[in-house]
Parts: C-alpha cells; sequence; structure tokens
C-alpha cells in the first residue's frame, strides 16, 4: 500500500499579517496561498480561523511557524507575539506547529522579487506570502540536508 503524504503549511506571522505557503502532497514544491490581513496587532481570531480553515483544505500534517529572531539570535517582542500566535492555534487545532528560524526572510523576499521584476505595490501586497514560502522552502532544505548527513 502506498504511504500516504500530506502537506506542510508555512507561516509568516507579523504584526497585522500573516503569509502562508503549502508544499504540495509530495512535500517537494512550495506555493504562496495568500495574506490574512487584519485590522489591528491584538485581533487574532480572524487570523486562527482563517489559518485553520486553510490546515483543513490543503490536509495540512504539520504548520512551520517563522520565529522571528533577532540578528544575533536573541529574542525580542516579536518572538513573545508569535509564540502567543503558537499557543492560540495549538488550542485550535491538532496538528504539530514547529517553529523555524526566519531571519532575513523579508529581505530575501524584496530581493527575489526584485530580481523578477515584480513592481513595488504589488511587492507590498505579497511579501509576507513570499516570506512564508522562503521560510517553508528553508525547512524543506534543512530537513533534505539532516538525510543526506
Amino acid at each position: 500500500m502506498p504511504e500516504k503524504h500530506s502537506r506542510i503549511m508555512g507561516l509568516d506571522f507579523g504584526g497585522r499579517t500573516c503569509g502562508v505557503a503549502v508544499t504540495d502532497a509530495l512535500g517537494i514544491t512550495v506555493t504562496g496561498v495568500e495574506v490574512i490581513r487584519r485590522s489591528s496587532p491584538k485581533k487574532l481570531r480572524q487570523t486562527v480561523s482563517r489559518v485553520e480553515a486553510l490546515a483543513k483544505e490543503y490536509e495540512v500534517s504539520k504548520i512551520i511557524l517563522g520565529l522571528p529572531l533577532n540578528l544575533d539570535g536573541s529574542t525580542g517582542e516579536r518572538v513573545e507575539k508569535t509564540k502567543e500566535f503558537k499557543m492560540l492555534l495549538e488550542k485550535r487545532m491538532d496538528v504539530p506547529i514547529l517553529f523555524f528560524d526566519e531571519r532575513l526572510t523579508t529581505v530575501e523576499a524584496y530581493e527575489i522579487m526584485n530580481e523578477n521584476g515584480v513592481d513595488k505595490r504589488t511587492q507590498r501586497e505579497i511579501v509576507d506570502r513570499v516570506a512564508a514560502e522562503i521560510i517553508l522552502q528553508s525547512y524543506l532544505n534543512d530537513l533534505k540536508e539532516k538525510k543526506d548527513i
């Protein structure tokens, strides 16, 4: 009987947005899904509900949540907010949620979009989705490297 594969979701959680990406069923390719927006940093219920709905829609078995460490590896307020978001997701969902270092993913996202000629307005609209793709792809690359060792 063939092994059942399922998708992994990547999240780039920010003050007013949450970028979402998912893998294909084999865990090979990553696709950006959307940017969830909220009117206030504290209004997380709709964001949590939307992540939950997308996780069900894409049959996600794991979520990789970007951890916004400072460049020196220290933590700050954004890390604390991200940990709170993770706890809210865990209360609603029964899938493992793992942190993955997201340092410089937004910078990398802008570089990729500039290289591909994406206009500045579109960049602002999709940067969090692209960052979620980078977080998820980096996680997959990390897994592959560990298997190759």
